[in-house]
């Protein structure tokens, strides 16, 4: 029996991209289908009922309703996957509003097609075809709106079922003193994990945290402003050549990797020839952390899709550091924890909430 197409609403009030989209999405083969389309926020609202859509997929500045106060009408009223499509980053002028999308319950962004003759069509529509199967398999609960200023961010927003995988789970582990380093990997949903992370880690913590999230170009700037507006630390994205201070939350540059060398300094080299499947890498930030750092360093893998950071988080704990995932119930995507957990790389796994609070005791 064939397997029922993934329901997909469009909603944006360009009607050339919602040609385009249909167009991408209806493609034979692509297992989706574009069940309705609307051109604003209020118009999706009253048809969501009706149409019942496995994922929404807006567009951020609309008239009337725009796509942030559609995700919290949609995440209050109607929980299910949402996927951003700004045109934001193909043009360089981000707007916050694109992060507070996420904090509302957006699960990720995507840059909007753009045109179909410059040859990029083929390969945008590969990647939004292979969002939407993602996303389709996220459960998502219901969000109240709470206003920013009292917004901490406490709440679990999805999860995905996957299959299961035995662990053990020790929520009650201590830090080391002489941990020196924090490093934190993470992909899909890891912007909200992380915000959660950040914004309860305490002003006078020493040392260094280091963040490797996978997130799309140009967006790199914007993610380090949204999550330094709510952390107590400095947020900011690394220079080349500097050495990693105390009491920083360190980013990686814009589509490059975060290396430290022999001397404990911030690099983007690689050496040799590696296959490289992410930009920025959490394995390769983690193995050169193991490295320099061994036994001082704190290992902790977050949502995601794919293997990316197994190895590394492996590395740290041949090393002798501490090593943590995140368990199958808070994560948005349990890809990244389980398999390093099946490769023996994770000797903690706690819920979101209990790495908050073991980070927030430092």
């Amino acid at each position: 029996m064939d397997k029922e197409p993934i329901r997909v609403l469009l909603v944006d009030d360009s009607i050339l991209v919602i040609v385009l989209l249909t167009r991408i999405l209806s493609a034979p083969g692509t297992g989706i289908k574009v069940i309705g389309n609307a051109r604003d926020g209020k118009e999706a609202l009253r048809k969501i009922p009706e149409l019942d859509p496995q994922v929404i997929c807006t567009d951020l500045q609309m008239p009337g309703m725009n796509g942030l106060e559609l995700t919290r009408n949609v995440m209050a009223q109607f929980p299910r996957p949402i996927l951003v499509l700004s045109s934001a980053v193909e043009k360089g002028k981000n707007d916050d509003n694109i992060y507070k999308l996420l904090g509302a319950g957006a699960i990720d962004i995507l840059p909007k097609p753009q045109g179909s003759s410059d040859g990029n069509l083929t390969e945008v529509g590969k990647d939004l075809i292979a969002k939407i199967k993602l996303l389709a398999g996220v459960v998502t609960f219901t969000r109240k709106h709470v206003p920013e200023e009292k917004v901490h961010h406490h709440s679990v927003i999805a999860h995905t079922v996957t299959q299961q995988h035995t662990l053990i789970h020790r929520p009650n582990i201590t830090i080391p003193k002489t941990t020196q380093i924090i490093t934190i990997g993470s992909s899909t949903g890891g912007p909200q994990a992380l915000q959660k992370i950040l914004s309860n880690l305490s002003p006078k913590l020493l040392i260094p945290v280091v963040c490797i999230q996978h997130v799309t170009e140009g967006f790199t700037e914007d993610l380090v402003d949204w999550l330094g507006a709510s952390c107590p630390l400095t947020v900011r994205v690394t220079k080349i050549g500097e050495t990693l201070s105390p009491g920083v939350v360190y980013f990686p540059p814009d589509t490059k990797h975060l290396i430290l060398d022999e001397q404990g300094r911030c690099t983007t080299k690689i050496m040799g020839c590696v296959a490289i499947n992410h930009r920025p890498s959490i394995t390769f930030a983690f193995n050169s952390i193991a490295q320099y750092y061994r036994s001082s360093a704190v290992g902790i893998l977050l949502t995601g899709m794919g293997s990316d950071g197994a190895d590394g988080l492996l590395n740290i704990r041949k090393a002798g550091g501490i090593t943590i995932a995140q368990d199958e119930a808070s994560c948005v995507v349990y890809g990244m924890p389980k398999v390093a957990a099946e490769i023996g790389a994770v000797q903690h796994v706690l819920s979101l909430t209990q790495i908050v609070n073991l980070l927030k005791e430092l």
